[in-house]
């Protein structure tokens, strides 16, 4: 009997193995489907892509493509020289370092919750109590939250107007098209602000396009009333809240909003696929990082809720967005209204990059480009979401 409960032990043994090691081998050639992917779409891409995928405490898989054409070569040399930024056109990898557009918005409203869990901020708050210029102008009854998930109503430069602001003929410069686009017209350059303040003082004379809480206009505006806000409650400038309180926790030490007088919140951050996969580890790890409580689980949750409601005035929504639903910096990326937690978020950028946190699979991970041509986006992001998801 003992000898036939050995047998059977050891034969049950080795079936956990050989299925252990099948589940192995299956998430090893789903992999291979990412890899083909990145070959496939690379061009579509920009030339360049990084891809990273981070599940059970470690980067489960990482990838790089590189075949930039030469005219994608002479595009970019022409960024550099119009933008007078560098641009490598080196390899991309996962520490390379460059403007990540919309990816901003999440990092910005996530510096905002920390204030939230300190109860410095309440989302229930107006905008007045902290800025007696929207007060001034009318805009005082704005909500924090509104803010966060472009429900202000006010009125924003839209990305065709701004892309067309140019000569007579349409005919902006390259450096001007590229960067309205990318700030819905708050430009680094292009804004005349020399201070936060200049710039609420610009946001309040702006004429409202919608009822607060039921206009959703996918911009800059709220967001940029969010930095201003937790730099009067945080006394101190945006940058260096940014840094004390999200980058230097995270051990992001590539990230930063280019230390600019008046940082762009919704789209002037540059950082680095290691360090933005750090930040997505924290958002889906409820909070935390490395056993430190960043942002409290509650606040997480309320980031990832749809607050745009079945009622509410579209004016602008990214064509690549489809009908998501949106948080607070982020997409959501299911049905989810109400109360109800997303299984699943994002916030990509104008230059292609995609990040993306899945509650239901547990993972989160980032595609890194630089390709300022969104035709087609929306469908890649789903197509490669759903080989990562078949992964698990």
């Amino acid at each position: 009997m003992a000898h036939k409960v050995k047998f059977f032990c050891l034969h049950f043994r080795l079936f956990i193995i050989a299925l252990l090691f099948l589940q192995f081998v299956q998430a090893q050639n789903n992999f291979s489907k990412l890899d083909d992917w990145l070959d496939n779409n690379v061009s579509n891409l920009g030339g360049r892509a990084v891809l990273l995928v981070w599940k059970d405490g470690k980067t489960v898989y990482e990838n790089a493509a590189n075949e930039l054409t030469r005219k994608q070569k002479f595009i970019g040399k022409r960024i550099a020289k119009k933008t007078g930024r560098d641009i490598d056109l080196n390899d991309f990898d996962a520490n390379t370092k460059q403007r990540i557009a919309s990816c901003s918005k999440w990092l910005t409203a996530a510096l905002a919750m920390t204030f939230v869990d300190e109860k410095k901020i309440n989302l229930e708050d107006s905008i007045g109590k902290f800025l007696p210029v929207m007060t001034t102008h009318g805009k005082g009854n704005i909500k924090v939250w509104h803010c966060l998930s472009h429900l202000t109503g006010i009125k924003q430069i839209g990305v065709m107007d701004a892309m067309n602001n140019g000569d007579e003929n349409g005919r902006g410069s390259f450096r001007e098209k590229m960067q309205q686009k990318q700030n819905g017209g708050l430009s680094n350059k292009l804004n005349p602000w020399n201070s936060m303040q200049d710039a609420m003082d610009s946001i309040a004379k702006t004429e409202m396009e919608g009822e607060p809480g039921k206009t959703f206009h996918y911009g800059n505006a709220g967001l940029q009333i969010i930095a201003a806000i937790c730099e009067v409650v945080g006394n101190k400038d945006f940058e260096t809240l940014f840094q004390e309180r999200i980058a230097k926790p995270l051990k992001m030490k590539d990230t930063d909003f280019g230390n600019v007088k008046v940082p762009l919140a919704a789209g002037g951050a540059y950082s680095t696929p290691n360090d933005y996969l750090k930040f997505l580890q924290m958002i889906l790890n409820h909070g935390k990082f490395n056993g430190k409580q960043i942002i409290s689980k509650q606040s997480i949750i309320d980031m990832q809720k749809n607050y745009v409601s079945k009622d509410c005035k579209i004016v602008y929504t990214p064509v690549e967005a489809g009908n998501w639903g949106y948080g607070f910096g982020a997409w959501v990326m299911d049905n989810a209204i109400g109360n109800q937690r997303s299984s699943a978020i994002t916030s990509p950028g104008l230059f292609g990059t995609f990040p993306w946190v899945d509650n239901e699979k547990k993972y989160c991970a980032i595609l890194f480009t630089l390709n300022i041509k969104s035709k087609g986006r929306g469908e890649r992001y789903k197509e490669l979401k759903q080989l990562v998801d078949e992964a698990y």
